[in-house]
């Protein structure tokens, strides 16, 4: 197919009109408060990070990063306002496990994540431990295999709800295993009923397990990343023994599609400026998260492999929400 001169000359003009738009916003950018949306409650794990990183941020582009809390409907309420907010800049998404998640999860949303936010920079990943009940008698992975293969069905294990990261986490390890866990979904906290043995099993996150862990009324048998946590050093992954079992939580910023492309990169260049310095990196590791600094291109490479495997996951089990 030929292009006439014309044709040509009349794309070449818009391009160029639309890179110079482009800068013309960055150069300003930002001129106003910046509203982060968190789908998570205030004093969760999320909104900690997201704080965290709105301080660094408020300083560094010279306006405030306000965080709005927008919980409910396991984050898709969220997401969906950032997805239709103006995309100048001015309205963000802390961006999670969750999505990757409920784009298979949810068959009725009425967006596209992958389509509809635009990736802007990934703040960090985090292992999850899997942690049992003392009176279960393994102290590894192998052991653990073993014993639930010997007692299929027998053994609860406790998530957060269908669809949760403490469910597709345990799913992905029966998946991968062939060892058969009782699903046990709690809407409440569920640490009490795990400490008194009523449930066995959890994959749950570091910074809620960590203090039980130590004092031993937990016991921790592996943690879920590939590779060991900074948080839980000596214990071991559980892909040193199920090898290619990595299950993360990771957390992002996302903008809504259309977001000038200028601004994104001046995001990106902040939030990894900020994620260099040693004393947010120590906050996150108290947090059992470690900074993944990434490009855009590269932090949306990141989520479509993340949504791929849990895809995979939730077809497997047949996973509903709730």
């Amino acid at each position: 197919m030929k292009i006439g001169r014309r044709e040509f000359l009349r794309l070449v003009s818009g391009a160029a009109g639309l890179s110079l738009a482009n800068a013309a916003v960055a150069e300003g950018y930002p001129e106003r408060p910046v509203r982060l949306i968190v789908y998570f409650p205030p004093g969760t794990a999320n909104d900690i990070i997201a704080r965290l990183v709105a301080q660094r941020l408020s300083a560094s582009l010279g306006q405030p990063i306000v965080v709005d809390n927008r919980p409910g409907a396991a984050g898709n309420l969220g997401t969906e306002l950032v997805v239709h907010a103006l995309p100048d800049g001015y309205t963000l998404l802390l961006a999670g496990a969750p999505n990757a998640v409920n784009t298979t999860l949810y068959d009725n949303l009425s967006f596209n994540f992958l389509r509809d936010i635009a990736p802007v920079a990934c703040i960090g990943r985090g292992a999850f431990a899997v942690v049992v009940n003392p009176e279960v008698p393994a102290r590894t992975i192998a052991e653990f295999i073993s014993y639930a293969k010997s007692n299929p069905g027998k053994i609860n294990m406790v998530t957060g709800g269908n669809g949760t990261s403490t469910h597709v986490f345990g799913e992905l390890f029966m998946m991968m295993t062939g060892v058969q866990l009782v699903h046990v979904p709690y809407r409440s906290d569920y640490m009490a009923d795990l400490i008194a043995g009523q449930v066995q099993i959890v994959f749950g996150p570091i910074p809620s397990l960590i203090q039980h862990i130590r004092n031993g009324k937990l016991r921790a048998l592996a943690v879920t990343t590939a590779t060991r946590s900074q948080a839980l050093p000596d214990v071991p992954t559980v892909a040193e023994t199920v090898p290619g079992y990595d299950a993360i939580s990771w957390y992002g910023i996302g903008a809504p599609r259309e977001t000038p492309g200028a601004v994104i990169e001046i995001l990106n260049k902040q939030i990894n400026a900020a994620l260099n310095d040693i004393e947010l990196r120590a906050k996150l590791v108290g947090l059992g998260v470690e900074a993944a600094p990434m490009a855009p291109a590269e932090f949306g490479k990141f989520i479509n492999g993340e949504t791929e495997k849990w895809a995979k996951v939730i077809r497997f089990a047949g996973i509903k929400p709730d």
